[in-house]
């Protein structure tokens, strides 16, 4: 099959042909209709990490149409549409620990532990997929697995009801995005914050209550802290949770090394949670909220297939407003 692929790390994509997968005992193929991109495409050309093996094909973010299923598949037959979640696990673990299957030590995100959605098919555990919700495009069903679940994922680990203030670092990205939609959806009061003005004003007509730079202190007083940028950000961000607060991480693109004073910390009663996408059980509740039409996918931009380096290159700038997405059409 084509597909854009590493063949070292740190170095760059390459157009070209790999290997097509097989789908063995359990496992389904999906020829691709859209992939969407994720700062670990970045991340992996820098070998932060480096892929466990050479060729390596990137994409956590996956929808298309099933075109051959493995023995022993009783889910999912050739023909089906179907999204793809970005956390794999074993089906016991799904089991075993429900909500909470992605912290199970064997978890895997696709396109970073093994072949992801930036080619023509991916092999994935029939467990997995979801049907494609109706009524949403493919470029939608590509952008929503890691940032939405991501998003539900901190928003749920948070306990955030209707009527807390939420504060989101660094609007514009897709997990800050997500969480300001889902937010609003949950019926929060959302703070967002962006060194763009720009985005600042999107952020505002998208329904946040009000926007802030992010340089400086943030004139707000947050029950939860929603954090994908780090270290840029740390100490306003920490100043904004009032007693009892929450501050929820999934990332650090500014830094991941950061001061904590701990008095700041146990005289505040704060708590400190990280999070990693999310569970299968997220993954089902994410989709049916977007399939009802209760909240909107965020997509940026959506790019050919072939037009990936020029994806990869706004997404390193920052440039994005929800998710950039390319199309296998």
């Amino acid at each position: 099959m084509w597909a854009w692929h590493l063949e070292q790390s740190p170095g760059e994509y390459v157009w070209g042909e790999v290997p097509t997968p097989e789908p063995g005992p359990g496992e389904v193929r999906i020829a691709v209709k859209a992939s969407g991109l994720n700062h670990i495409d970045v991340w992996m050309t820098r070998g932060m990490p480096k892929p466990p093996a050479f060729p390596h094909v990137s994409g956590s973010d996956v929808a298309g149409v099933i075109d051959a299923v493995g023995p022993g598949v009783t889910r999912w037959a050739p023909g089906d549409e179907v999204v793809m979640e970005a956390t794999v696990t074993s089906e016991d673990a799904i089991l075993e620990l429900g909500i909470d299957n992605v912290i199970d030590p064997g978890m895997h995100l696709l396109g970073e532990h093994q072949w992801g959605g930036h080619g023509e098919y991916v092999v994935v555990p029939q467990w997995h997929p979801v049907r494609k919700p109706e009524t949403l495009s493919w470029a939608e069903c590509a952008a929503y697995p890691v940032a939405y679940v991501t998003a539900w994922r901190m928003l749920r680990k948070a306990r955030v009801r209707a009527g807390d203030t939420v504060l989101i670092i660094g609007i514009g990205g897709g997990v800050a995005t997500a969480a300001l939609v889902l937010g609003n959806y949950i019926g929060a009061q959302v703070y967002v914050t962006s060194r763009d003005e720009a985005k600042r004003r999107r952020g505002i007509e998208m329904g946040a209550v009000d926007a802030f730079d992010s340089n400086g202190r943030f004139p707000v007083e947050a029950d939860v802290v929603i954090d994908s940028v780090g270290a840029a950000t740390w100490d306003s961000a920490i100043r904004s949770l009032r007693n009892g607060g929450r501050f929820v991480t999934c990332g650090g693109t500014s830094g991941v090394d950061v001061p904590l004073q701990l008095p700041r910390l146990f005289f505040k009663h704060l708590e400190i949670i990280g999070v990693t996408t999310g569970s299968h059980q997220e993954f089902v509740e994410v989709t049916e909220v977007l399939a009802r039409g209760d909240a909107p996918v965020v997509v940026d931009e959506v790019f050919p297939f072939s037009a990936y380096p020029d994806a990869l290159a706004k997404l390193t700038k920052g440039d994005q407003m929800g998710k950039l997405v390319l199309d296998h059409s």
